[in-house]
């Protein structure tokens, strides 16, 4: 029997957490106790926030449903090491849907793991390789956490950064946000000593290093850190700007590109056409566009025009291949 009640009242949690509904005479099996504590330990879940549904009947069954807000989750061991496992292997790239959300909830996850916990993510994480990679730099999960953290804390964050050159320099910045841009991250954070804002490229830095200064956030330019990034990669030799028209309405592309290519413009109901920069290569773009599963006209630059048309031509003798090897074992088969 369980009397600790905070413990039990845990245990409870995360046994509710599970989804699936709990017979009352099953939780009270499990933790030990008689079905009426169970519904006092019911009570006092509710009293702390967690929307905890009853159905009635001769078992009574209890199950946590979605309330208007999120109270704390309860992880046992396995579950923790599993998500920050997950994490760890998005955050090495900046793959989309993994923005800086999915980061910060991975440096709080990591903040408070017993060390017993961290040294089984490590261990798992070194032991696994994946079959396929990013196409983007890889990046240590740990710095992004330390970065993403500073951003949260709003403390002054010091590190190393190599410039595009090779030239290397120590930077003090107080950091704003984390963006992913395709296959990369970038830490929007303004620079002290230069005094002036800045985009870094994260695969490009090292030893970050979270002061404990706190600072009072300035007003970016653009109110937007995906606008900022975008501006900036305007301003450098090694974008481009592309110009593409889709046959489908604007809405519906802009929920399938990232959000930092900016909003497409509509034409009409049924077309609109998206301006943007990019630092990729002209060869992942037109893959990326490709994949978005709708019809499409490059205009601008030239390059990705023949990018795009040799890639959709390898692709058509690709089929073409295909199929008559079909057709031949056909053949062969009658």
């Amino acid at each position: 029997m369980t009397t600790d009640t905070p413990a039990r009242l845990l245990t409870l949690l995360s046994l509710l957490q599970t989804p699936r509904e709990w017979p009352g005479g099953e939780l009270a099996e499990r933790l030990g106790v008689s079905r009426r504590t169970v519904r006092r330990d019911i009570d006092r879940l509710r009293e702390l926030g967690y929307p905890v549904q009853a159905t009635k009947g001769a078992d009574g069954g209890y199950r946590l449903v979605a309330g208007k807000a999120m109270p704390p989750l309860v992880l046992d061991d396995e579950e923790a090491v599993a998500i920050a496992v997950g994490l760890r292997a998005g955050a090495g790239h900046a793959v989309e849907g993994v923005d800086e959300a999915s980061v910060r909830a991975l440096a709080k996850l990591e903040q408070v793991l017993p060390s017993r916990l961290r040294h089984r993510v490590a261990t798992l994480q070194a032991a696994v390789t994946p079959l396929t990679h990013g196409d983007g730099p890889g990046i240590a999960p740990e710095t992004l956490t330390v970065m993403a953290s500073a951003v949260a804390g709003r403390e002054r964050l010091r590190f190393a950064y190599r410039a595009g050159d090779g030239t290397g320099s120590r930077r003090l910045t107080e950091p704003y946000r984390l963006v992913s841009a395709g296959r990369r991250w970038y830490l929007v954070a303004y620079d002290v000593d230069r005094a002036d804002w800045r985009t870094f490229r994260v695969d490009r830095v090292s030893e970050p290093f979270a002061t404990g200064t706190r600072f009072a956030p300035r007003e970016l330019p653009t109110g937007s850190a995906a606008e900022y990034l975008r501006r900036s990669m305007q301003r450098r030799n090694d974008s481009y700007e592309m110009v593409v028209a889709f046959d489908a309405p604007a809405e519906t592309v802009a929920a399938r590109l990232p959000g930092w290519l900016g909003p497409p413009e509509a034409v009409d109901g049924g077309s609109c056409v998206l301006r943007a920069t990019v630092s990729d290569s002209v060869e992942w773009t037109a893959v990326r566009l490709a994949m978005l599963g709708l019809d499409f006209r490059v205009r601008e630059p030239e390059e990705l025009v023949r990018c795009v048309r040799e890639l959709g031509a390898r692709l058509v003798r690709a089929a073409a291949v295909g199929e008559e090897r079909k057709e031949r074992e056909g053949k062969e088969g009658g």
